[in-house]
């Protein structure tokens, strides 16, 4: 089936943008995209899941697109909105997997979600009080960013609204130069193809069709205790990161692979933080049927 995408009411009366694609009876992905990003994320995972068989459930987390701001919510939160996402769609098992900021979301399925049976943290950042220095070895647009989003207050909130507006804006010609520094020599390669920059000017713009909420809200939840200990996850985990990375550099994957018990790490020194998944897409879906199958 190609793709679909819909709103559904959480418990709590909030709207949940939701979207879908891939084969009905195949194993079951719940995909977190990253910070920002929107549901529409599922449209660059439709040839993997059709020529692999699995079925790709995505939604845009709290904030972003047009799905309600959830406001104080945490990491930990986004596993009550997959509840009612996995509802939706009869989900009865699933593999979480999260690229950049969703990378956390997708650990706390792992952690809490008695039906997450594994996770794959795509360039996924670690906690803000892990033991090394967060930021270093990222781009200039996150430096400013992280170093705003410390202090907070007005100046914090009027950048990040004036970043929505530009990314409202987004297009497949202009979409390389809003990410600026923060793509990588092996990054810019992938998205030298048209196709990869639509998409992913679709969905800058999917994201803020509404409000840069999510985008500050995900700051926020970075920025404060998880929710969940990563610790503490006891399903089979995979944490994919790259040394040509300016976004997530990999000192985040490397402390998330020796901090979760028994994690797999995948480091692909070559790549950058697009890179990672484009260039690498058969084999991600080969390690989600592998969890998705193990005992």
């Amino acid at each position: 089936m190609g793709y679909c995408e819909e709103i559904i009411r959480t418990p709590d009366g909030r709207a949940l943008e939701v979207a879908r694609v891939g084969a009905d009876d195949g194993a079951a992905v719940v995909f977190h995209h990253g910070s920002p990003g929107a549901a529409s994320l599922a449209l660059s995972l439709e040839t993997m899941a059709e020529r692999h068989g699995l079925f790709v459930a995505t939604s845009s987390r709290a904030g972003y697109g047009r799905s309600d701001a959830r406001p104080g919510r945490d990491v930990a939160s986004v596993v009550e909105d997959v509840a009612t996402l996995r509802a939706h769609y009869g989900i009865e098992h699933y593999v979480a997997v999260g690229w950049s900021g969703g990378g956390p979301h997708a650990l706390a399925c792992a952690a809490k979600d008695p039906r997450c049976v594994g996770a794959i943290s795509l360039a996924g950042v670690a906690p803000i009080d892990a033991d090394f220095d967060w930021t270093e070895g990222m781009g200039p647009e996150n430096l400013e960013e992280f170093a705003l989003a410390r202090e907070g207050g007005a100046a914090y909130v009027a950048h990040m609204e004036a970043l929505a507006r530009e990314f409202a804006a987004a297009t497949s010609e202009n979409i390389v130069g809003l990410f600026g520094g923060l793509l990588s020599a092996p990054d810019l390669a992938v998205l030298e193809r048209e196709g990869e920059r639509e998409w992913l000017a679709r969905e800058s713009r999917d994201a803020f069709v509404v409000s840069s909420a999510g985008f500050i809200d995900d700051d926020r939840a970075f920025f404060a205790p998880w929710g969940f200990d990563p610790a503490a996850i006891g399903v089979p985990v995979e944490i994919w990161y790259g040394d040509l990375d300016l976004m997530v550099p990999p000192t985040h994957g490397a402390w998330l692979a020796r901090t979760i018990p028994d994690a797999n790490p995948v480091h692909l020194p070559n790549e950058g933080h697009v890179s990672l998944v484009v260039a690498h897409a058969d084999a991600l879906a080969e390690a989600i049927l592998t969890l998705a199958v193990a005992p």
